[in-house]
């Protein structure tokens, strides 16, 4: 897990050394500025999303190099309708959420492809550990993570449990843990967001058990539960199956989703991740169980990993398409 997180952190220099001139581009930010905010939804079913993160450890896993002007023009062509920021790259951590430059030269950026930053991933095991004080210290940093994602445009921001019990059982971690989401569901109710939380195979939070005991602890409507149809299959045993863990969890406690196929198998310290309709995984059965449960979230085409994230991201929005034309044809 931690060659996963490592990839977070591989520069300290500024997000928007490549965001170009605050100027350009913000009639369109302004106009997206006054769009109402529906957190965890949207006009339509479903919208689909670019993964920043996919082409960053790409770059890192197989060495491509992926521009982000030719990644934004990429998702703008192929009809993705947002993205999804991560940490390290294109470069650095993301900007203070009072540096009212930066925020607006990195909205100006993504308006100009028609592409919404629709969320951030965060991370940190803080958020369970066992002193006290390093609670306080990760709720402090949530906090100023939702400040920024709201002033950036997010409808939603996603955090990612990973990292060592520190000596402690599982259950008081877990405990831990739905303590600090009870205090960040208050941060993102003011930052108008939904918090999507999102456990993987190697964590020690790793069944869908302890997701929905995360997600029924903290019994919040802005907190909810992530779908990673690669980490449910490996729940699930590496059978192919991850509707039916999906199934198990409930629509109704989905924040948003990562769509990917999978073989089942590790990969460089998480669920091995693959285009749509190359794994073993169904995707249609997974799309199929969203649609037939009212799910009106984004939906991320999750290439982590991928050695093509172009290829990986238009057979997912693809699979993703074809799913609505079918399943919404009378639909909005």
């Amino acid at each position: 897990m931690n060659d996963r997180r490592a990839f977070f952190r591989q520069s300290l220099s500024t997000l928007t050394a490549v965001a170009g001139s605050a100027a350009l581009g913000l009639s369109h930010a302004s106009a997206r500025a006054a769009e109402p905010r529906r957190p965890g939804g949207s006009q339509r079913r479903w919208r689909v999303a670019l993964g920043l993160n996919g082409f960053m450890s790409s770059e890192g896993t197989f060495g491509g190099t992926y521009p982000l002007w030719e990644v934004l023009d990429f998702g703008q062509r192929e009809g993705f309708e947002g993205v999804e920021l991560c940490e390290g790259w294109p470069k650095g951590m993301y900007p203070d959420p009072d540096d009212e430059s930066r925020i607006a030269s990195l909205r100006g950026l993504f308006a100009r492809y028609n592409l919404k930053i629709f969320s951030i991933q965060t991370f940190g095991a803080g958020a369970f550990g066992a002193d006290p004080a390093a609670r306080v210290a990760w709720l402090k940093q949530f906090a100023g993570y939702a400040r920024f994602a709201h002033r950036v445009g997010c409808e939603c921001i996603g955090y990612w449990p990973g990292g060592e019990l520190g000596g402690q059982s599982i259950d008081a971690a877990l405990d831990n843990l739905v303590g600090s989401l009870k205090e960040a569901a208050k941060i993102v109710a003011e930052e108008q967001l939904l918090l999507s939380v999102e456990i993987e195979p190697p964590f020690a939070f790793n069944t869908l058990d302890h997701l929905i005991r995360i997600i029924d602890g903290v019994d919040h409507p802005l907190v909810r539960a992530q779908y990673d149809s690669s980490h449910f299959d490996l729940f699930g045993g590496g059978m192919g199956k991850p509707e039916e863990l999906l199934q198990r969890l409930g629509v109704e406690r989905l924040g948003y989703v990562h769509l990917t196929d999978s073989d089942g198998t590790l990969f460089h310290g998480t669920s091995k991740h693959l285009p749509c309709g190359e794994g073993h995984i169904d995707i249609r059965k997974s799309l199929e169980l969203l649609g037939r449960g009212g799910y009106e979230g984004w939906i991320m085409i999750d290439t982590w990993m991928t050695e093509n994230p172009y290829h990986a991201s238009r057979k997912g929005l693809q699979a993703v398409a074809a799913a609505q034309r079918e399943l919404f044809k009378a639909g909005r």
